[in-house]
């Protein structure tokens, strides 16, 4: 059974919890991360959530996330997690927003409450996206995307649109703790 790391609102780990239990109407904060994929040519991945998905099945959203497990370094979850919902390797991965943290409630009522450290990669080989994690998926240019979150926010995950507002805002009004 997968276990997740609860975190205080510094991010200091204080426990676990099994995973299957820890996302509802009052999701505790804790662990995750996300993690934009692009390729050679530039474009970024976007991956439309599975339909059985517990939040925003769905909706569309950055490459992929997800949790480590106790004990686990974030670069080899995100590794791990990216073998298993994309079939792929990366390279290139970099932290580019260590303090994301947010809160967000899905139409269900399930609460998405996490600190989430957002990562860039590159991918290595071609995508073998496993179904119960991603139904479609699309290579798209930064720009159109960036245009498509701004003009239809509700058609995209909600981290997906903080993570991008904070990504494209100065270095400066981004840095430091939240």
């Amino acid at each position: 059974m997968d276990r997740v790391v609860l975190v205080s609102p510094t991010g200091d780990p204080v426990g676990t919890a099994p995973k299957s239990t820890v996302h509802g109407p009052r999701t505790p904060l804790h662990l995750a991360f996300s993690c934009h994929v692009s390729d050679d040519h530039g474009r970024v991945l976007v991956t439309r959530r599975a339909l059985g998905k517990a939040t925003w099945p769905g909706v569309w959203t950055n490459a992929f996330c997800g949790h480590p497990t106790p004990g686990e370094q974030l670069g080899d979850a995100v590794r791990r997690h990216a073998r298993r919902e994309l079939g792929v390797e990366l390279t290139d991965l970099d932290l580019v927003l260590p303090h994301f943290r947010y809160r967000a409630v899905d139409p269900s009522g399930v609460v998405e409450h996490e600190v989430c450290p957002v990562f860039r990669a590159r991918l290595v080989g071609e995508l073998r996206p496993a179904p119960d994690e991603v139904l479609e998926h699309a290579w798209v240019e930064a720009t159109d995307l960036a245009q498509a979150v701004r003009l239809a926010p509700w058609a995209f995950s909600p981290w997906l649109v903080l993570q991008l507002a904070e990504l494209a805002a100065p270095a400066s009004a981004g840095a430091g703790p939240r």
